[in-house]
């Protein structure tokens, strides 16, 4: 077999281990290393079977992640995230948006939508915002009548609002790998991810205006007085979006890094933590564990991602398939398509994470040659990262949400709750290849 023969197999071989459960990092490691000796192979160097330039590659690469400024904004994010979950801020969110949202039509789920694009922004972390919104609204939506598919589709596709809206996860993972400022990053992905949110909620309202008999209003006798509420919305809301623009306004200011902001969210976090009196010691542990195993599970993940990489750069393999992408001839548009169809069906097997990490850069070259601003496409994969969540058989969000669901909710009520929101994330990508300035504006406002 010939090398870049050898690197087709190696990233087939890693799809179909990924696909048998074995962890994704340490696969990363064991092939990138494994065939890493192969392609570094060296008889007249070889002393000792350690006298390979694959380890010294690896103990490269291991440095490399470990002391990348952008990744620390990684753990402090998470942090932050952890610690407002943990905060019972969520509950008392959702419950004031609820009532003051009481005469509009499908209240419960505009709420619920609310809430998940607010906390999603806090937190970033999907399955901590579905999973605690399927405890909290879908039983709660469930209680006042609410269609059990109709209620499921708005939390899955709620939830997974934090992999576009900053400060998402993803958004530095990308800003990482494609060499790009995630502060433009961060800019370039707020209209999109007001414009997606907004489709949802507007979506919700339409249905239930045609069709009350899916989202019920509340009896008036459960509305408290319009004083509560404003008094709720103060304590819930206002805090918790004080927080927010703070830590996303200095970002977009210029007056910090995303690290500093994240830094001084985690703080806020803590603060907003001890006034609501939820800080207790063994939350504060919870929340460092999480951080500390969520955190060390994206550096592996980089690690093994850039020692596989190397590897299948090195064997050929990123230029075969950019060889054979040039020789379709596409037009840019053309490319993006195909590009963008490819992680779509990608999303069914695979994880956001394996996604960016590992096929993401084999499109990352090809850019400059189509002139594809690299912004401009990591907003597309954010958006069409929301499918990989969404999309059966392999849709994380609804097994987060069967989790921790009522027995009599279906995964299949779940599944056929979310395909309209799929349609919704599928136009927002055509509206944004119509109108590219909806990612490329701000950045060009904020930073000229």
């Amino acid at each position: 077999m010939s090398d870049p023969q050898v690197a087709i197999l190696m990233l087939g071989l890693f799809i179909v281990v990924v696909l048998l459960g074995f962890p994704i990092a340490f696969t990363l490691i064991a092939m990138g290393i494994g065939f890493g000796y192969y392609a570094y192979y060296d008889a007249e160097r070889m002393k000792t079977i350690f006298d390979n330039r694959i380890f010294e590659l690896f103990v490269q690469n291991t440095f490399s992640v470990m002391s990348n400024e952008v990744l620390v904004a990684v753990p402090l994010f998470l942090f932050m995230g952890y610690v407002v979950e943990r905060a019972n801020i969520v509950d008392r969110l959702f419950f004031s948006i609820q009532m003051a949202a009481r005469n509009v039509p499908g209240s419960m789920a505009v709420a619920a939508l609310a809430t998940c694009a607010v906390f999603a922004t806090a937190t970033g972390i999907i399955g901590a915002v579905v999973t605690l919104m399927g405890l909290l609204a879908l039983p709660a939506m469930l209680k006042a009548g609410y269609d059990r598919r109709f209620a499921s589709g708005v939390i899955c596709a709620g939830g997974t609002l934090g992999i576009l809206i900053p400060p998402s996860i993803m958004l530095i993972v990308y800003a990482a790998i494609a060499q790009v400022s995630p502060v433009r990053l961060y800019a370039a992905a707020l209209l999109p991810g007001i414009m997606l949110a907004s489709m949802y909620m507007i979506y919700v309202i339409g249905r239930a205006f045609m069709n009350p008999s899916l989202a019920p209003k509340p009896p008036a006798e459960d509305v408290p007085p319009i004083g509560k509420i404003i008094w709720m919305l103060i304590t819930s809301f206002l805090p918790l979006a004080v927080l927010i623009l703070s830590v996303l306004g200095a970002i977009l200011a210029g007056i910090a890094t995303p690290a500093e902001a994240a830094g001084v969210g985690s703080f806020g976090g803590l603060l907003l933590a001890v006034l609501y009196r939820a800080l207790t010691w063994q939350r504060l542990k919870e929340a460092v564990f999480l951080t500390a195993r969520t955190s060390a599970m994206v550096c592996w993940l980089f690690v093994g991602s850039w020692t596989f990489a190397s590897v299948f750069s090195y064997l050929g393999g990123h230029a075969l398939i950019e060889e054979w992408v040039l020789a379709m001839e596409l037009t840019p548009v053309m490319f993006l398509i195909l590009a963008q169809t490819l992680i779509f069906l990608l999303g069914w097997p695979l994880e956001w994470t394996e996604i960016i990490i590992i096929f993401v850069p084999i499109f990352l070259p090809m850019l400059d040659t189509f002139n594809v601003d690299p912004l401009f496409f990591g907003i597309l994969v954010a958006l069409n990262l929301q499918t990989s969540f969404l999309t059966p058989p392999m849709a994380m969000a609804a097994y987060y949400l069967k989790g921790v669901a009522p027995p009599d909710v279906q995964l299949m009520d779940i599944f056929r709750g979310i395909m309209p929101f799929l349609a919704i994330v599928i136009l927002s990508m055509v509206l944004l290849y119509l109108f590219p300035q909806i990612a490329l504006g701000p950045p060009k406002f904020f930073f000229g």
